[in-house]
């Protein structure tokens, strides 16, 4: 397999931030058409949220719609089974349309707090900032390791309250979404105790691609939020 050329990485980076400004224009409107509320079941909103992707933007999930978890589920790690959920008056409520860009080997997460409960509302507002912290710090470094930028973002959610969900806090744009997908390397995951480089280059000579998953959690009230999308790109 011949090495990728200037153009060829320039049209994958590209693809991925397309990719992403559909996501978020996706999102925008979920909002905006209130798809994500109290009374509604993750299932139905998510099947809601893939029905819109496919009449806007001719995006056809892999399974179904996108994913959906709210209150309790959404302090759950990423990918563990939980049962259907009804969307409560206060809750957070995470909107994961990972399940909608498979083609584009990409990801994208937010969340939607709903209600007036001030520890919900100061999550939702922690989010985008330890996200930032985390991109801030990737820039700061040229040489950041995997390991390192995990234990930066780990230090930030804890310097605002809140602890890091999950044991991993992005992987490699293009691995599968699950964690522990097989045949998938654990260098792939921002997660302790890896030391590559996250600037390098990977299989078929392609430069690496990240995405940062901000998963904060309130350990002792059992909610909590994600937000997710392009580390490197913008």
């Amino acid at each position: 397999m011949a090495v990728p050329d200037r153009m060829d990485e320039q049209l994958r980076a590209l693809g991925l931030v397309e990719a992403q400004r559909t996501a978020q224009a996706l999102f925008t409107e979920v909002v905006a058409r209130g798809l994500v509320a109290p009374g509604r079941s993750e299932r139905a909103a998510g099947d809601r949220i893939g029905q819109l992707a496919g009449e806007r933007f001719g995006t056809a999930p892999r399974h179904r719609g996108c994913i959906v978890r709210s209150g309790p589920h959404a302090a759950l790690p990423y990918g563990e089974e939980r049962p259907d959920r009804v969307i409560g008056e206060d809750d957070l409520a995470v909107v994961d349309l990972g399940p909608l860009l498979g083609a584009s080997e990409t990801d994208f997460a937010r969340t939607v707090v709903l209600g007036d409960d001030p520890a919900n509302k100061r999550l939702h507002e922690d989010l985008p900032k330890v996200f930032a912290a985390g991109r801030e710090a990737f820039h700061a470094d040229s040489a950041l390791t995997a390991g390192q930028l995990h234990a930066e973002v780990k230090a930030q959610a804890a310097k605002a309250g809140w602890a890091l969900g999950g044991w991993h806090a992005g992987r490699l744009v293009g691995t599968p979404s699950a964690p522990n997908a097989p045949g998938t390397p654990a260098d792939a995951y921002l997660a302790p105790g890896n030391d590559r480089p996250l600037r390098r280059t990977v299989q078929g000579g392609w430069r690496a691609h990240w995405i940062l998953e901000i998963h904060l959690i309130d350990e002792h009230h059992g909610f909590g939020g994600s937000y997710k999308q392009l580390l490197d790109l913008v």
